[in-house]
């Protein structure tokens, strides 16, 4: 026992957890009292648990795993059922075919009874790994209680141990059996459910990965064997009208999908990879209306500018930001706003993402001739009172905008730019004259998306000295007076366990960052001069712009969402 605890602190000192001093007198300390090395170091709390169970797997040559950043396979989980994992705390997590080696995280990998019963069991060559206990108890939830999971390990119980690549007649055959069918359901129901925008089926040089996008970011949820990668990702092409024969080439498809009330539009695009197709769906909602710009988190003097710029009967709006900020969506519940029986709406998308009752909405198409360019030229003749293009990015398309604009239209419009004031830039290098772009531009919104904080494990922290000064410096005359220092975050967990509300992130749902700036008379001398872009957002701010920062500081001391969120989507 004195060696084994000799060892875990040698351990702890080559990891530079412990200083040589601190391990001697821990050992001093454990040979006058009696207490383990193990106790005394939790009880002084020199050293996390999860640094002590490396160090100890160390000392006992067995490899270290976390099993939370993986993807555990279905196939894998069948190999050792729910009780077996339970009784004795344990997880298998991965399987190799060609050396039938079965790879198995334990609280206790020592124990020999225990290996000898699961190779029994299994059938497959045990290698243990040492993990911690609520790593091990929070895997065997996750793979055996999520519900895809569940589908899916029917669904492959099923399945045919080997599906090989068929010629095209007899393939479609083998996408239709049901436990194929089961498994790509199964995948667009857990979509839903997640409120995913996209779902990512990525061919791996090992297991075929599942990811989904949530409130923008990715999240790896499923791994299938390899053996059934044709077979899905075939599926998945005949719902969307793809050619399944053909795998050099990228693809595009849709198709639709309903479960309960949820219907959703999915827009399918593939791609050819190195270990096979990439399939890439979009989730379009086809329930569920357009929010309004409230909800989208536009308030107060930024909401105020809006309003007062759309309410005008010329002029061209342009809404600025990365790909995935929310431009299109903003554009959207601005539209809905407007649209009555009165006036005339055309809209030119690519793609028509939502259908809004009353308004003419048209898809470009390029391999036919209608772009972005010859849509609005025919739009002019279509007696329209409002017009959006879905993006102005060359000089043809700026200058039909702007032409739109001063004939008596309301234009709207995107532009990639990172700020509003960027915008007035973008267009001077696409072409456009500075006395026609001061003439027809009435405002410019930019804006980002940020995930919002959990409601249900949201909980109040202390911000550390630097990040007070940081937000009071950002603000400044914009901090609420009073206003007491207190920030706040989604924990992830409630009462111990998981929470299911945000699956862990601590985050659900997202709220839009916006600034915006009218184009007032000063704005538009200075667009005449061809100032440079930061004297104008300078003169913006100075009129009472309050930029993207900024208001994504507000939302944060409004608990809205953290501080983290802002810095990642609108730091400069």
């Amino acid at each position: 026992m004195a060696i084994a605890a000799q060892q875990l602190l040698e351990a702890l000192v080559a990891d530079k957890k412990l200083t040589p001093k601190q391990a001697e007198e821990l050992n001093t300390q454990s040979l006058s009292t009696g207490t383990s090395i193990e106790e005394l170091i939790t009880r002084k709390r020199l050293v996390t648990e999860i640094d002590v169970t490396k160090a100890r797997a160390k000392t006992l040559n067995i490899p270290f795993v976390t099993l939370g950043v993986r993807s555990i396979s279905p196939d894998v989980v069948n190999f050792i059922p729910e009780p077996v994992s339970r009784r004795y705390t344990l997880a298998p997590f991965l399987y190799d075919e060609k050396t039938n080696e079965l790879s198995v995280a334990m609280l206790d990998p020592l124990d020999f009874q225990v290996l000898e019963f699961l190779e029994k069991k299994s059938g497959k060559t045990i290698k243990p790994f040492m993990a911690m206990k609520d790593d091990i108890l929070a895997t065997i939830e996750d793979i055996y209680t999520q519900e895809m999971g569940a589908d899916v390990t029917a669904a492959l119980k099923e399945a045919p141990e080997e599906i090989k690549t068929y010629e095209a007649g007899k393939l479609g055959e083998v996408i239709r059996e049901a436990p194929i069918a089961q498994i790509v359901s199964a995948i667009l129901e857990q979509a839903i459910r997640l409120r995913a925008s996209d779902v990512h089926v990525e061919p791996q040089l090992g297991d075929t990965r599942v990811r989904y996008r949530v409130d923008g970011i990715l999240e790896e949820r499923l791994a299938l064997p390899r053996r059934l990668q044709e077979a899905v990702i075939s599926r998945i092409k005949i719902l969307a009208d793809m050619k399944i024969d053909e795998k050099r080439i990228p693809q595009d498809g849709r198709f639709n999908f309903k479960m309960g009330e949820n219907e959703v539009d999915l827009r399918v695009s593939s791609l050819p990879t190195v270990h096979g197709e990439k399939i890439v769906m979009r989730l379009l909602k086809k329930s569920g209306g357009v929010p309004t710009m409230n909800e989208l988190g536009l308030r107060g003097l930024a909401l105020k500018h809006l309003e007062t710029s759309i309410t005008r009967p010329h002029g061209i709006i342009l809404v600025t930001g990365p790909t995935g900020s929310g431009k299109t969506t903003t554009l959207y519940a601005v539209l809905s706003k407007l649209n009555n029986s009165r006036v005339n709406i055309l809209t030119l998308e690519d793609p028509v993402e939502y259908q809004i009752a009353g308004i003419n909405q048209v898809q470009i198409n390029p391999t036919a001739g209608l772009t972005f360019a010859t849509g609005l030229r025919s739009f002019l003749r279509q007696d329209p009172n409002i017009i959006l293009v879905g993006e102005i990015r060359d000089k043809e398309t700026t200058d039909l905008a702007i032409q739109a604009a001063l004939t008596g239209h309301l234009v709207f419009s995107t532009l990639h730019t990172n700020n509003a004031a960027g915008a007035i830039p973008r267009l001077l290098d696409l072409g456009a004259e500075p006395f026609l772009v001061a003439s027809a531009l009435n405002a410019v919104v930019g804006q980002r998306i940020a995930r919002r904080i959990c409601s249900v494990c949201k909980e109040e922290y202390e911000p550390e000295a630097a990040v007070s000064e940081d937000v009071k410096k950002v603000l400044g005359n914009l901090l609420p007076q009073g206003s007491s220092m207190k920030l706040y975050r989604g924990k992830g967990t409630m009462n111990g366990a998981d929470c299911s509300n945000c699956s862990k992130t601590g985050y659900h749902g997202r709220v839009g960052i916006f600034e915006v700036f009218p184009v007032t008379d000063a704005i538009s001398k200075l667009i005449l001069t061809r100032t440079p872009m930061k004297d104008i957002e300078d003169k913006a701010v100075s009129e009472g712009m309050i930029t993207m920062k900024q208001d994504g500081y507000l939302k944060v001391l409004e608990a809205v969402t953290t501080l983290e969120e802002v810095l990642r989507v609108a730091q400069d």
